[in-house]
């Protein structure tokens, strides 16, 4: 099972937010013991850092990215992803660079807190707790 990661799950992990923290830690742990196959995007990353550098070191920014990049992986978003988001009816254009990323890649399940700005994917949209349920 092929998953993509939305940042705010990230954020509630690498930034403890409780009671988010734990759900989004269970959901790494699948991908680190390859249960299934974690994947984020390269706008993940730099909202990731742009985001924890108020709070947190540049050093330790990067060895937090390093870590997740030892257990997800990171799709292309390509001229072709981009083109669809710009069709694809979505009111937040980061959500609809996401979910076309994870289309174009055929990974079937985003997961996010945010699922009501994704009400237009074709794809699964899951919150860490649902997803979780139905694993």
């Amino acid at each position: 099972m092929k998953i993509l990661i939305d940042t705010d799950v990230l954020l509630d992990l690498l930034l403890d937010r409780k009671p988010f923290s734990e759900n989004a830690a269970k959901v790494l742990s699948l991908c680190e013991k390859n249960k299934i196959q974690g994947f984020v995007t390269a706008v993940t990353i730099n909202n990731l850092y742009y985001i924890l550098r108020k709070s947190t070191s540049h050093k330790d920014i990067l060895t937090a990215i390093e870590k997740l990049l030892l257990i997800v992986d990171i799709p292309v978003t390509d001229k072709l992803c981009i083109e669809r988001a710009l069709k694809s009816g979505f009111k937040d254009f980061e959500d609809a660079i996401q979910n076309c990323t994870a289309d174009c890649h055929l990974i079937q399940t985003i997961i996010t807190r945010n699922t009501k700005d994704y009400k237009k994917s074709r794809l699964n949209v899951l919150t860490p707790d649902r997803f979780l349920e139905t694993i």
